[in-house]
């Protein structure tokens, strides 16, 4: 099963002050600020929503195509994707801008200043699918994910003049997004995916329901955080899979992106729904245990022990084939 992922490529340059931003603030001149603050490190870190869900993939085996747009500074990243398993081959790069930046500091109490710079991400409503289709021998699905606007309308509409099924994936742009806009990505989508804040904002900017918005979809996937995930579909009974158990929890930033992956990969093996889901929540489990979305490693026996005794060995004896 040949799976393209749709979404943005960035990379994440995190800082820490020591200090804290509010006792460099005058409260009075607060409208002619000029402020330089000594930082004691600087983690750079690999992300994108499209790489971060190719990268999970790539580690499960399934060869995903990445899709979405990036600068001449692309090179050092698409060699670590490509050593990962992930297709870069249709990745567009810019001739005149840099690859998606998020520049971030942190003080001492947590409180945050950062820029996000879009750069080469605006050119990614240039990709026309069918080219990324008669490359690789055609597409059986494609998720839309988190990424230019103008580019997550024009995928969607290609997949539907194309009758090439596609998952809705709007994260964070949500915020940004009309309804006429979100009502055009969801419908006909063979999966929606979200959590549950953003479940609520669907609904509440299409103005269509719960049950009208699972009319106009194959499945609703919502993520419930601690508390796993929830698969719906018209006629069928609700499907909810638990988490793993966690060793440690470090950092959720990557999570949804690591869930994403796993269920893709089931769906790529043929499994059924409730194993897919569970791959991705196991997966999504090693995500949140380390500092980073793309640091953690897969190792197979290990993967294999703690799935098997989150789902059991009925589950695992269905998946543990799959792993390369």
């Amino acid at each position: 099963m040949r799976i393209a992922v749709t979404g943005s490529i960035a990379t994440d340059h995190l800082m820490t002050f020591p200090g804290r931003f509010a006792d460099q603030l005058v409260a009075d001149q607060l409208h002619t600020v000029s402020l330089s603050f000594l930082v004691d490190n600087l983690d750079v870190r690999r992300g994108g929503v499209g790489a971060n869900i190719c990268f999970g993939m790539g580690q499960l085996g399934t060869k995903p195509i990445l899709v979405g747009a990036a600068g001449s500074d692309f090179d050092e990243y698409r060699a670590w994707l490509d050593r990962h398993g992930v297709d870069t081959g249709s990745v567009r790069i810019s001739e005149v801008l840099h690859t998606a930046r998020f520049v971030c500091t942190t003080d001492s109490d947590h409180n945050q200043i950062g820029s996000f710079y879009t750069g080469a991400m605006s050119e990614a409503r240039q990709i026309e699918l069918h080219s990324v289709a008669e490359r690789v021998g055609g597409l059986d699905l494609v998720l839309i994910g988190a990424d230019d606007p103008e580019a997550m309308l024009r995928h969607t509409e290609e997949c539907k003049s194309r009758s090439i099924p596609f998952a809705a994936d709007f994260s964070q742009q949500i915020a940004r997004m009309s309804g006429d806009d979100i009502r055009t990505l969801l419908e006909g989508a063979t999966y929606l995916f979200s959590n549950e804040y953003e479940k609520g904002l669907i609904e509440s900017k299409t103005g269509w329901t719960d049950k009208e918005i699972l009319g106009k979809v194959g499945h609703r996937v919502t993520t419930l955080g601690s508390r796993g995930v929830r698969i719906e579909a018209v006629g069928s009974d609700p499907i909810e899979v638990g988490c793993a158990e966690e060793e440690a929890k470090v950092d959720p930033t990557g999570v949804g992106d690591a869930f994403r992956a796993g269920f893709l990969s089931g769906l790529s093996w043929g499994v059924g729904l409730e194993r897919a889901a569970q791959i991705g929540c196991m997966l999504a489990t090693l995500v949140i245990e380390t500092l980073g979305t793309q640091e953690y490693t897969l190792r197979r026996a290990h993967f294999m022990d703690r799935f098997t005794k989150a789902y059991g060995h009925e589950a695992a004896a269905e998946v543990e084939g799959f792993l390369v």
